[in-house]
C-alpha cells in the first residue's frame, strides 16, 4: 500500500472512485458491444471491448500523468491552447461530416489517426480552465463589460458559438457552466446578466435564420432540437423510437434485472453503449445498478466539493469547480434523459460509456483535481506548522 502511494498522489478517495468507475464500465460496455458491432459493420465484440479497455488504460496514464503537474500551470497552458482549440473548432464546422447520413460535424477526423476527435469536450475543459485562471487574476480587479470584453467574453461567445450550430446541448452546458464559474469566482451579476441576455438573444436569431433559410447553415440540427422540444413539451408528449426503448429497458429490470450480458434491448436500443448506456445497466442489474451508478459519481463529487473548499487557494478552488462540476451534470443529464425527465442531450456517461476521445478529456479534468489535491497541506505538515508556530511564539 505504501508503494503505492509513492505512484498515486493527491486524493486517495477520489483515486479510488476513479479506478472503481472505470472497472465498471467494462460489464456494461461489453454486453452493449454487440449493438455497436452492428451499428459500425466491422469488428467484434471482443475487438470493441478491447478498444474500450484500451482507452481506460491511457485514462487511467493521463490522469496519473496530470496529477505530477503542479495545478498552477494549467493556468498558463490553457492560455497557449485557446487559441489552438478555436481553430480546431472552426475546422470541425467546416468539415461538416455525415456518418450514416446523420450530421457529425462535431468530430474532427485527424489525418493518420485511426479515430475521431470531439473537439468540444476539449474546448470546454480548456475554456472553464481559462476562466479560473482570469477570475484569479483579476479578483481584486475593478471589472467592467469593456475591460473584459476581449479576454474574456470574446472567447466564451466564439467557442460557445462554433459549438452550439452542431451540437446545441454540448454548446449550451458549455454556455451555463461558463456563466456558473464566472458567478461563483465573483464576476459581476450585472454583466454575467447581460451576457445571459445576448445568449438568448443570439440563440434566438439563429433558429429564426435557420427556419426561415435552410440552405444558410448546411452544419446545424435545428430541426431535431426542434422535433426533440416538441415531443417532450407536446400535449400528446410523444417519446422518441430511443427513450422508448430504453425506458422500456429500464421497466424491465427494475426489481427483476436480467443479469451480466443478457439485455433483451440493448440491439434495438441505438446508441445502448454510450448516450443509453444506463438503460442496459438498470436492465442488466436493476436498482442496484443505479445505486452503483449514483453512489459512484456522487462520490466524486463530494471529493470534488472536498478538495475546492480545503485547498488555500483561490485558482485552485475555481479550477477544481470548473473542470469537474461538467462531468457531474453530464452524468446526471444523461440519467435523466434515459428516464425521460429531459429531451436527449446526446451526452454520454463520463467513463460507463463505450470509451472515445470524450472519455480522455473526463480523465484530464480528474487528474487536473487530482493535482490540486495535493496542495492540500496534509494533517502532518499543519501539525508541524502549528508546533513551529507556538514555539516561535514560546521564544
Amino acid at each position: 500500500m505504501l508503494r503505492l502511494k509513492q505512484y498515486f498522489k493527491g486524493d486517495s478517495t477520489l483515486w479510488a472512485a476513479i479506478i472503481l468507475i472505470s472497472l465498471t464500465s467494462f460489464l456494461p460496455v461489453y454486453s452493449a458491444s454487440s449493438n455497436l458491432q452492428y451499428v459500425v459493420g466491422q469488428g467484434s465484440v471482443l475487438e470493441h471491448f478491447a478498444k474500450h479497455a484500451g482507452f481506460i488504460i491511457v485514462g487511467i496514464g493521463i490522469v496519473f500523468i496530470f496529477q505530477k503537474f503542479d495545478y498552477k500551470y494549467f493556468g498558463g497552458f490553457s492560455k497557449l491552447l485557446l487559441p489552438i482549440v478555436i481553430f480546431l473548432l472552426v475546422l470541425t464546422l467546416m468539415q461538416s461530416n455525415n456518418i450514416e447520413g446523420a450530421n457529425a460535424s462535431r468530430w474532427l477526423k485527424l489525418p493518420g489517426v485511426p479515430f475521431s476527435f470531439q473537439t468540444s469536450t476539449f474546448a470546454s475543459l480548456v475554456l472553464n480552465v481559462y476562466i479560473a485562471r482570469y477570475l484569479d487574476r483579476n479578483r481584486n480587479s475593478f471589472i467592467t463589460f469593456n475591460n473584459s470584453f476581449v479576454s474574456i467574453l470574446l472567447p466564451i461567445f466564439l467557442i460557445v458559438g462554433l459549438i452550439f450550430p452542431a451540437n446545441g446541448s454540448t454548446g449550451l452546458i458549455i454556455f451555463f457552466m461558463a456563466l456558473a464559474l464566472l458567478f461563483i469566482g465573483g464576476y459581476p451579476i450585472k454583466i454575467i446578466g447581460s451576457i445571459l441576455g445576448i445568449g438568448i438573444i443570439t440563440i434566438t436569431l439563429f433558429i429564426f435564420i435557420v427556419m426561415k433559410f435552410p440552405d444558410a447553415f448546411t452544419s446545424n440540427r435545428v430541426h431535431t432540437w426542434i422535433s426533440r422540444v416538441d415531443n417532450f413539451l407536446g400535449e400528446e408528449h410523444e417519446e422518441s423510437y430511443q427513450v422508448q426503448q430504453a425506458k422500456a429497458a429500464i421497466v424491465q429490470g427494475g426489481m427483476n434485472p436480467r443479469g451480466p450480458g443478457k439485455s433483451a434491448l440493448k440491439q434495438t436500443l441505438p446508441q445502448s453503449s454510450s448516450d443509453f448506456i444506463f438503460a442496459i445497466i438498470v436492465e442488466e442489474y436493476g436498482y442496484a445498478g443505479v445505486f452503483i451508478c449514483f453512489f459512484l459519481y456522487i462520490l466524486i463529487l463530494w471529493r470534488i466539493i472536498v478538495i475546492a473548499t480545503r485547498i488555500e487557494n483561490t485558482f485552485g478552488s475555481l479550477l477544481v469547480v470548473g473542470v469537474g462540476l461538467p462531468v457531474i451534470f453530464q452524468a446526471f443529464a444523461n440519467m435523466a434523459v434515459a428516464v425521460n425527465l429531459i429531451p436527449v442531450t446526446g451526452q454520454p456517461l463520463p467513463i460507463l460509456s463505450y470509451g472515445g476521445t470524450s472519455m480522455w478529456v473526463t480523465y484530464m479534468a480528474l487528474g487536473i483535481i487530482i493535482s490540486v489535491s495535493r496542495g492540500i497541506p496534509n494533517k502532518e505538515n499543519q501539525n508541524n506548522s502549528k508546533l513551529e508556530k507556538e514555539n516561535y511564539e514560546i521564544a
